[in-house]
């Protein structure tokens, strides 16, 4: 797992939306995967994610506080978390300035119509050239169809792994584009759900917040965060031993 760390992007969110600005005015193609602990402890099950993380052409970075801090265990020197939610807001933002073509997949229709309106409404400029809601049943199609399109960004909400298993078995077919999985953050985006009030954001609690909301999600936390965290303390307590 250490591996995944060692890939992350390292530098301030800042950096990185400069880097992404320079990438599309390049056209160059960036797969980016917004890592949190069930990411990469997923990956330690998961050939094709394992595979995705280990890719040199794959952008990893730091969604979430445990993974900085993490990283900061393992001696790894992240300087801070860039959530896939950001990302996607100052993509969007950034597609009203410079007019680019977006593509969208995921959410349920009336969170997506939300959305593209929304866009259409608050980032004129930008170009919705394609949307489709996340229960289509043949998802493979919708990368078929915005191929000709040439989209500059495509945001894919279908949740870990299958946004990005998807993207990464059709990225190939595409020359440009800024490719992310955004998981639940069309509802952010769209109005449709409320963020976590700004204390929670500052103190780094989004999770502790969506575990309120969410008592269900507390299986899948443990099943991932829990266990991630002890992986952490055994890699450390083995690095420690070597120095």
């Amino acid at each position: 797992m250490e591996e995944y760390f060692k890939r992350l992007y390292a530098a301030s969110f800042n950096d990185f939306c400069e880097c992404l600005n320079k990438r599309i005015a390049q056209k160059e193609r960036t797969f980016i995967v917004t890592a949190n602990p069930e990411t990469f402890w997923m990956g330690q099950s998961d050939k094709e994610i394992n595979t995705i993380l280990l890719d040199p052409k794959v952008t990893l970075v730091p969604d979430g506080i445990s993974i900085v801090k993490s990283a900061h265990m393992l001696d790894i020197a992240i300087k801070e978390r860039i959530t896939g939610c950001d990302l996607a807001d100052y993509l969007l933002k950034y597609a009203g300035k410079k007019g680019l073509k977006i593509a969208l997949l995921g959410a349920k229709e009336e969170v997506i119509t939300k959305l593209v309106e929304k866009i259409k409404s608050d980032y004129p400029a930008a170009q919705v050239v394609y949307a489709e809601n996340g229960y289509t049943p043949d998802k493979d199609a919708f990368f078929q169809k915005i191929k000709k399109l040439e989209p500059d960004i495509v945001l894919v909400a279908l949740g870990i792994p299958a946004q990005e298993k998807l993207i990464y078995q059709h990225l190939k077919e595409f020359k440009k584009g800024i490719f992310m999985g955004v998981g639940g953050s069309f509802d952010v985006l769209s109005g449709s759900k409320k963020r976590a009030p700004k204390v929670f954001i500052k103190l780094h609690l989004e999770w502790l917040y969506r575990l309120l909301c969410e008592p269900k999600r507390i299986k899948r936390f443990y099943d991932n965060n829990i266990k991630f965290m002890a992986h952490i303390l055994k890699l450390k307590k083995a690095k420690n031993k070597t120095k």
